[in-house]
């Protein structure tokens, strides 16, 4: 059984809190945030973003760090600290101390892994999904969680195959990436190329705050020849350009993929009874549970047979960067519908 899930996704909040950037949080069963939650990572700011979360009305609060997130970083800002921060350095272990203590109640503070997630609200869907979540990205100048393009490929491997959602602060590249002041696509290749075998049902990032928005992914068949794969963008043989109102608008940014308001995710993600044995759960980690592997993809029925698309969506509420001409700007959530398994047979 299936039932339909509400995802709020922001990214980029540079520590205004929603009040301050101008809307107010829709509803929704799990909260995304892609990174960024500061400015330049200061106690202050840690705890202004961290209240609001905290206080946010979500069964799950799913969140990553960001470039700009410096002190949650502590060997970059051990090397780098007074470049934001002077002589009155933050202390590192405080600020992940704040995050983490946070993370006790209904917070996933991801690092570079993964998490079992089972909404069990009694008027909630009651579904489960399996979501990886990661800080990385690569920007130009000095800024937290950076990393070379030849390590670009072991990094993203570390995602594992029978994730349903992917979030991270990079985009992948082609995909919500575009940089307007540079007029160029500034994702990570190696990311797309992982995604295209992942195939997660939704993949969630910002980074880029002006290429805000997000695609349907349509990927080619996993037989397909790889000297046709390489000419498609990482195997992916169609992308979609969705349509979200202008920020100006008051509608909601809502994108339905259960086919009540356009067509169903063609995704099914992984089978409750068949995913991987390896995972850290977020609400009942005392409880051991043994589950099936995944099948092999490559194999005839395996997972990519019904992981044919992945929404892809770029959530950043910040709309300007630096140096913000014209003052600064801000979107809206995006809100993502989207029907997952029940929890049944846990």
């Amino acid at each position: 059984m299936r039932r339909s899930t509400r995802f709020v996704c922001v990214s980029d909040t540079h520590a205004y809190t929603p009040s301050e950037a101008g809307f107010k949080l829709p509803a929704g069963d799990v909260l995304i945030h892609a990174g960024d939650l500061t400015n330049h990572g200061s106690m202050a700011e840690l705890r202004r973003t961290m209240d609001w979360i905290s206080a946010a009305d979500f069964e799950v609060k799913i969140i990553v760090c960001g470039n700009h997130d410096v002190t949650l970083d502590a060997e970059f800002y051990a090397r780098h600290g007074s470049k934001f921060h002077g002589q009155h350095l933050e202390d590192p272990q405080k600020c992940i101390e704040l995050v983490t203590e946070a993370s006790k109640s209904s917070i996933a503070f991801l690092r570079h892994e993964s998490a079992l997630v089972r909404l069990n609200r009694p008027n909630g869907p009651n579904t489960v999904f399996k979501v990886f979540g990661s800080p990385y990205s690569q920007s130009s100048g000095t800024w937290a969680y950076g990393y070379d393009s030849s390590e670009a490929a072991r990094l993203w491997s570390s995602i594992p195959l029978d994730s349903d959602i992917v979030v991270t602060h990079t985009p992948p590249h082609s995909h919500c990436d575009r940089h307007e002041a540079a007029g160029v696509s500034v994702g990570c290749e190696a990311l797309r190329q992982v995604l295209s075998n992942v195939r997660p049902m939704l993949a969630v990032c910002g980074h880029v705050h002006e290429s805000r928005g997000y695609e349907r992914v349509q990927w080619l068949p996993s037989s397909t020849p790889s000297h046709l794969a390489s000419t498609t963008h990482g195997r992916a043989s169609q992308t979609i350009q969705g349509v979200l109102p202008p920020r100006e608008s008051k509608k909601q940014s809502l994108v339905d993929l259960t086919g009540k308001r356009s067509p169903k995710l063609d995704n099914d993600g992984f089978f409750a009874e068949q995913v991987a044995t390896s995972f850290r759960t977020v609400f009942q980690p005392r409880q051991k549970v043994k589950l099936t592997p995944l099948p092999d993809p490559s194999l005839p029925g395996g997972l990519h047979s019904h992981r044919r698309e992945t929404c892809i969506i770029n959530a950043a509420v910040m709309a300007t960067s630096w140096p913000h001409r014209g003052g600064k700007r801000f979107n809206t959530p995006i809100v993502v519908d989207l029907d997952l398994p029940t929890g049944r047979g846990f």
